[in-house]
This record gives C-alpha cells, structure tokens and sequence, in this order.
C-alpha cells in the first residue's frame, strides 16, 4: 500500500550542489544551550544530536558562532581550529542514519550576551543608545571589523567542511548581526555599508560570496541563507505588529533574489507563526510568495507550527522542505515513524513517561520550565521529573551516557 506521506519521505536533491536528502524535513535551527562553556562540543551535544540523528532529512545544527566578538553562552564555537575535533565527532553523530548535516553560522550582533559579559560591548551597524544593560557599550563595527567579519564567515566554512559536515546555513535572520545590517531600524551607516537598500543589502552579499568561494573546492556542499521575510511581522511574544516598520516584503524579496542569484543551495524563511501564515494584504502565504518570486534558483524551506504528519504533508504547500523545531524536540522519530507507517504514533507533548528520553540539554528544560519563557513546548510542565530527580539517560545513537539533570 503507497504510504499517504510518500511526498514527505521521497528524497529530495538540491539543484546547485545536487547534494540528496532522503526526506524533505529539516530540523529546525534552534536555542537548545547543547554547547559546553568553551564552545567545544560535549556529551551534552552529541546525546542530543545522537538521539536525533534520524529525525528529519536535514539536520541542521542551532546558531554557532563564527567569531568571539558574536556569541552567546553555550553556543558551538566555529572561530578556532580547536573546536575541529568536537565538531567531526558532532557530525559523524547526525550523519549516523544517512541524513544530511549543516552547521547554521551566526554571529549575535548586539543579542551577543556572552560576547558583552566577556568583553563589555556588542558589536553592531550604528549606534542605537548610548549603553546596552548598563556598563555594556555598543561598539559600532569600522570598516576592518566588517572585512574581519566577512573573512571569519569563510573561515568558519572551512573548519565545517574539515570536520565533514554536509553543508552551512548562513544566519541571517532574527534580528542578529546580519539581520541588523540589512534593517533601517538598526542601520543608520552613512558609508558603503548603509542608507540605501542597496548598501543595507551589501553586508549579507558580501558573507554569501565568501562562503561560496570558501566552499569552492567541494561543490557538494549545501549552501543556504535563513531570513525574515520583513520587519513588520507578528511578535513571537505578543502575536501583535511592531508598532515600527522596518524592512518591508518587497525589501526582503529583493534580497532573497539577490542571495539565490549568487548561488545558494536554499533560503530558509524564519516565521513566527505558523507556516502557512499570509502577510497582510496578501491572499499567499510567505512561502508561496517567496517561491513565486525566486523560482527554481533557489529551493525554499519555511518553518514552524508543524507537528503532526498531516501538518508536515500540508506545509508542503508552502515550502519545498519543512523545518520542525519544537516538534523535533519533543518526537526524536519524526521522520522514521512515518517512513515506517506509524505516523499515528508520533507523540505531540512531552510526558512524564517520555521526558528522560528525550536527551534535553540541562540548560534547555530550565528555560523550557522558566514561567514566562517564550519558547513554548507542549507538556513542558512534565519536565519537572527530570529537573527534579537525577536520572542517567541512556542514548545509543551516540553511545554516550549522561545526566539529565545536574
């Protein structure tokens, strides 16, 4: 009998490094605080990822940082041939099913916490306020600091291709650095590198460029951009429209076109509603959109709000590829329960009884558990029991032991 979700499991192959993905899902770059302290990665990450090595086709990894002067605590570190070894370790993990594995690369921009509690200031476009939190300045960025920016992005590409992952997600989205530049509300530069959309735009171009010619010498390497679609999009906090308009559609889809001219694997549109969510005014979803204006030069993937099969099967409406974040957290078999017909078994809350299971990072269930975290999970609430009792979790897809719970 032809599984109704043949359209979900079919491979799917990227049209410019004809790399092949065995699903067309993708896990969701997320804020999981699976990195050690340093920026090396740990049993933390590897239980992790170990328990998640065959949940979606495209693995791809949360924000790792592509220099010191753009991180927050527990992020991966990509700065620093020293974190080469961890890393081959992470991706010999999630390629362990025979999915593709990506290394999403980030720098925070003025949202760089430990960057500010290391060094007391965060690097940004222009200088918004006088301080940030107090004794933390912004610093805005001189022109050898974007060249020195630029370069780091390449460099990181290097050491992900070194340590064999498939492929990089160049973070662009979410109000960081990247997103910064490219924003009015953010970037009041009178040089090359603001005012105009043009010149708002010459920051993300500049980074794409680097990292394709970074990657020159291995052409099956997935290249991909995540970007908000525009600035006066719903808060993920209050479901209302900022009050200031930033960015608009149209800006976004120029720059999306710009990006899949140059060459990339995929754009990958982060949203904060659902993935069928329409802007206002318009009759298509942000993804419908998004492919009628690009096309076939780049494949678009859309992410949020899925998490059963017949979700995923729907977005597929809407994207080439759907991401799954916070499903991907709470069902580490996702995609294999539906390749093996059991897509009526997939779980849709934590539980007490699955909640040990799961290979949450420590850091990840004290927010989850936070009251007014924003990242809400169905069934948070059953995290308590490993908060609360010090369980050893066992993963064999890693065959890694650690605790739960410190």
């Amino acid at each position: 009998m032809k599984n109704k979700y043949s359209k979900l499991i079919t491979p799917y192959t990227f049209k410019r490094s004809r790399v092949t993905i065995p699903s067309r899902t993708a896990l969701s770059p997320m804020l999981s605080l699976y990195g050690e302290n340093d920026g090396t990665v740990g049993e933390t990450a590897l239980n992790y990822f170990g328990k998640r090595s065959d949940c979606q086709g495209l693995l791809i990894t949360g924000a790792s940082y592509v220099s010191k002067y753009g991180f927050y605590n527990n992020e991966l570190g990509l700065d620093d041939d020293r974190f080469i070894p961890g890393l081959s370790k992470l991706a010999s993990v999630m390629k362990k099913h025979g999915n593709k594995a990506i290394v999403q690369l980030h720098h925070a921009g003025k949202q760089a916490s430990g960057t500010a509690e290391k060094y007391g200031f965060v690097q940004v476009p222009s200088k918004i306020q006088e301080q940030k939190d107090g004794n933390i300045i912004d610093k805005v960025m001189t022109e050898d600091d974007i060249e020195s920016l630029i370069k780091s992005f390449a460099s990181a590409t290097k050491r992900v291709i070194k340590a064999g992952f498939d492929g990089v997600e160049i973070h662009g989205a979410n109000w960081y650095l990247l997103h910064e530049f490219f924003s009015p509300l953010y970037n009041h530069r009178e040089d090359k590198w603001g005012g105009s959309l043009e010149n708002r735009m010459r920051l993300p171009l500049a980074v794409v460029h680097a990292v394709i010619d970074a990657a020159k010498d291995k052409p099956d390497f997935v290249i991909g951009y995540r970007l908000t679609p525009e600035e006066n999009m719903p808060s993920r906090m209050t479901g209302k429209l900022s009050n200031t308009m930033g960015y608009t559609l149209k800006d976004g889809l120029t720059l999306a076109n710009r990006i899949a001219d140059l060459g990339v694997d995929y754009i990958h549109y982060s949203l904060f509603s659902k993935y069928n969510a329409k802007p206002q005014g318009y009759e298509q979803s942000y993804g419908q959109i998004l492919k009628n204006n690009i096309g076939d030069k780049a494949t678009t993937i859309v992410s949020s709000g899925v998490h059963t099969a017949d979700d995923a099967l729907d977005a597929l409406n809407h994207g080439d590829i759907i991401a799954i974040g916070r499903e991907s957290l709470i069902e580490p078999d996702f995609i294999a329960k539906i390749k093996s017909g059991e897509s009526n078994q997939i779980e849709t809350e934590i539980t007490q009884e699955n909640a040990a299971k799961l290979a949450l990072p420590p850091l990840l269930v004290d927010l989850l558990l936070q009251k007014d975290t924003p990242f809400l999970v169905e069934g948070r609430e059953n995290l308590t029991v490993i908060r609360n009792k010090k369980i050893k979790v066992s993963n064999t897809d890693s065959d890694t032991t650690s605790g739960a719970s410190k």
